[in-house]
């Protein structure tokens, strides 16, 4: 993967959002419990979106590698980011990808 690929996944993930109407919060969200991608408000809900970046389907799509694993990390850096910010309405989705091709899962897990 090439360094800035991600990042530009990111980017392409943000435009992609902000034309279906969502209002981008803040990206790169960090604290002692991991990195959130993207966060947005979608109407009156706060949506954490994780952005899988692929050139090609060699390693699968990259929803595929949004694991239970990565989803408690995003779970406990979500709960930090509310807890600092206020409580509202909130869900996780999902933005991959694939060799050009955007996959936008909404509320992909909880």
């Amino acid at each position: 993967m090439k360094i800035g690929f991600g990042r530009s996944g990111e980017q392409q993930a943000a435009k992609y959002l902000q034309k279906k109407g969502y209002k981008i919060i803040t990206k790169n969200y960090r604290c002692k419990f991991g990195e959130i991608d993207i966060i947005a408000r979608d109407k009156n809900t706060v949506v954490f979106v994780e952005v899988k970046a692929r050139s090609g389907a060699r390693y699968g799509m990259g929803y595929e590698s949004v694991r239970p694993d990565k989803q408690a990390k995003l779970v406990k850096t979500a709960q930090h980011f509310l807890a600092e910010n206020g409580e509202s309405p909130a869900r996780f989705d999902v933005v991959s990808i694939d060799d050009g091709d955007i996959t936008h899962i909404e509320n992909a897990f909880q």
